[in-house]
C-alpha cells in the first residue's frame, strides 16, 4: 500500500492509493476505484460491401455462443498482430478473400461475462475473391437500409449506425 500525501480525502486523512503508469505520469488511483482485470480480445470485423449497396454478414454457427446470431465476418488478432493483418488474415481464412485498402470505420469495447472485447470494424469496399463461407458459418447480402432489422449481436449493432451514417448515399 503506498500512502500519499497528496492524495487527501475530503476529511483530511491520508487516502490509500495505487500507483499506475499512465504514459510518462504516475497517477495515484484510490484503491476503491474497480480496475478491470478481465482480459480485453481484440478483434477485427468486416463489413465486406458489394457495390450495390449491401453488406455481408455471417451467421454464427451451432456450437458456438450465440449461436444463429448475425455478425460481420472477422476474428481475434493473434499474438503480435496489427488490425489490418488481422482483417486480411480472418477474411482470408472465414470468406476465402484478399481485401483491399481496408478503411477503419470506427473501435468500441463491448463487455461480455468473461472478458472485454475491443471490436475494430472496418468498410471493405474492395477486395478480390467471390465470398463463400469457408469456416461452416451461413452468409447474406443485406441491402445496408435494412441491416438493423437483422438479428446482429448486440457488439456490432453501433456498427451499423456508424456504417449507415458512412455510406448514406448509398442507402
Amino acid at each position: 500500500m503506498l500512502f500519499r500525501s497528496g492524495a487527501q480525502r475530503a476529511q483530511g486523512r491520508p487516502q490509500r492509493t495505487l500507483s499506475l503508469w499512465l504514459g510518462q505520469k504516475i497517477q495515484a488511483v484510490p484503491r476503491s476505484a474497480r480496475i478491470s482485470t478481465r482480459e480485453i480480445i481484440d478483434v477485427a470485423a468486416a463489413a465486406l460491401l458489394d457495390g450495390g449497396g449491401r453488406v455481408l454478414i455471417a451467421q454464427r454457427p451451432p456450437g458456438k455462443s450465440h449461436a444463429g446470431r448475425w455478425e460481420f465476418p472477422g476474428g481475434k488478432f493473434e499474438l503480435g498482430e496489427s488490425a489490418t493483418a488481422a482483417l486480411a488474415r480472418e477474411l482470408r481464412e472465414e470468406v476465402g478473400v484478399e481485401v483491399r485498402d481496408p478503411e477503419l470505420l470506427c473501435t468500441l469495447e463491448h463487455d461480455d461475462p468473461q472478458r472485454r472485447v475491443r471490436l475494430h470494424l472496418f468498410a471493405v469496399e474492395r477486395y478480390t475473391g467471390e465470398p463463400v463461407a469457408l469456416d461452416g458459418q451461413a452468409l447474406k447480402w443485406v441491402p445496408l437500409g435494412t441491416l438493423a432489422t437483422e438479428d446482429i449481436l448486440e457488439a456490432d449493432r453501433p456498427f451499423v449506425a456508424a456504417l449507415q451514417r458512412r455510406f448514406a448515399t448509398a442507402i
